[in-house]
């Protein structure tokens, strides 16, 4: 009883209760025998104090079963109109109660703390964090909804089911895409969020299998293959969320890193974010990469391109070790981008010539369509080719810099 004091839904289940139950007993329902039945004389004695807590009820007449089925319908209908969530107006499933005492689905009150910390009902801040799997349900209205609906909850359930498996598997776009930033297999990259859409896109890669897909936004509107002009660039990034930190007004920091790189071929929208049908796209194996760099490292120059970097000849190795003194040097003279703060999150530079591009592009301030190039490549070298382009202007930028001050 105590807590109907703090639970709007439990005490109106329970006034409905004791309405249709004493109603059932001025309307004289009675079997052939006029017992009043099992239920009836239960509640009876519970209500008058005759019956205690923990005490159990032994009947000898087994003949008064009508009775109680016609009571049950009375009770059920009475409380089922009850159970409602007042988001989604349908019986409740997974009800969560909040401190105002209000209950709701728990997918309901999710999606509400997505856009307001403010009850549905009473309009008073919610405290409850915006992601709600560690929140009990409410155990009592569970057990009133399956023990008196259950049929109904049942197809509450198979509705829910439905409605979940249409808008995750809608045309196979079954990729959350976060228009945003750079990212790179292998990198960290952390995110903070405080979009609507964007919280419930992370809330349910959460709940999921943790992965969702980065992609820069397609600022100048160029076409993107089959995709044509749309709003975000083709490739991109899947990353997997290790963390998340959930502020009270629902705001997060997430903590993600790369996984893989892949092609949009599909996508659409979903509540607002767009989800995608994606293809991987690995490296060409290292057999292929050798042969290409057995070529490209023995070619002459053509009279007709004589102003072709010499950089783009040398082999991997000699590559690695331009961007291993580069790196260096900055270090030496305790360069910005090379700040402890950076290599504390993106770690020490690696010696991997597949991955030292991404975490070069992670340290530097790099514009996003030259990180893009990395996205989009598929060899090793061509990448480790691209990163030492950049070291040779910054090289010159600041020999510029240092002649001009002399």
């Amino acid at each position: 009883m105590a807590d109907c004091g703090v639970d709007f839904t439990l005490a109106k289940v329970l006034e409905v209760f004791e309405v249709r139950m004493g109603g059932s007993l001025e309307l004289g329902i009675l079997d052939r025998q006029g017992h009043v039945g099992r239920l009836n004389t239960t509640y009876t004695r519970a209500r008058t104090g005759h019956l205690r807590y923990d005490e159990d009820l032994t009947y000898m007449e087994d003949e008064s079963n009508g009775t109680d089925e016609a009571i049950l319908r009375i009770v059920r209908d009475g409380v089922c109109s009850e159970m409602e969530c007042q988001v989604c107006y349908g019986l409740l499933f997974d009800p969560v109660t909040t401190h105002c005492g209000h209950t709701f689905c728990r997918k309901c009150l999710q999606r509400v703390l997505d856009h307001s910390q403010l009850c549905p009902s009473c309009r008073q801040r919610l405290q409850l964090p915006s992601i709600l799997p560690a929140q009990s349900s409410n155990k009592r209205l569970t057990e009133i909804l399956v023990g008196i609906c259950p049929d109904a909850l049942a197809q509450r359930a198979a509705t829910v089911a439905s409605e979940d498996m249409a808008g995750s598997e809608d045309d196979e776009l079954a990729t959350p895409i976060f228009v945003c930033t750079s990212s790179f297999p292998g990198m960290p990259t952390p995110l903070f969020i405080f979009e609507p859409r964007y919280r419930l896109m992370i809330r349910r890669a959460w709940e999921g299998d943790r992965r969702f897909g980065m992609v820069l936004p397609n600022k100048t509107g160029e076409s993107q293959g089959e995709l044509g002009p749309s709003p975000f660039m083709q490739h991109g990034t899947m990353l997997y969320i290790e963390n998340i930190h959930v502020y009270p007004d629902g705001r997060s920091h997430i903590w993600t890193v790369g996984v893989s790189k892949f092609k949009i071929t599909r996508w659409g929208y979903r509540d607002d974010y767009v989800v995608a049908k994606t293809e991987r796209t690995d490296d060409i194996p290292i057999a292929e990469e050798e042969i290409l760099e057995a070529a490209e490292t023995v070619r002459v120059p053509p009279p007709s391109d004589p102003l072709r970097p010499p950089w783009t000849r040398l082999p991997t190795l000699e590559l690695m070790r331009i961007c291993h003194e580069f790196v260096d040097h900055m270090q030496a003279i305790s360069a910005p981008s090379m700040h402890e703060n950076n290599l504390a999150t993106f770690g020490p530079q690696p010696n991997d010539p597949a991955i030292f591009p991404y975490w070069l592009a992670s340290v530097l301030p790099i514009a996003d369509q030259e990180k893009y190039r990395l996205i989009k490549s598929r060899r090793v070298r061509e990448r480790l080719i691209i990163t030492v382009s950049w070291i040779k202007r910054i090289e010159s930028h600041r020999w510029c810099v240092i002649n001009l001050l002399e």
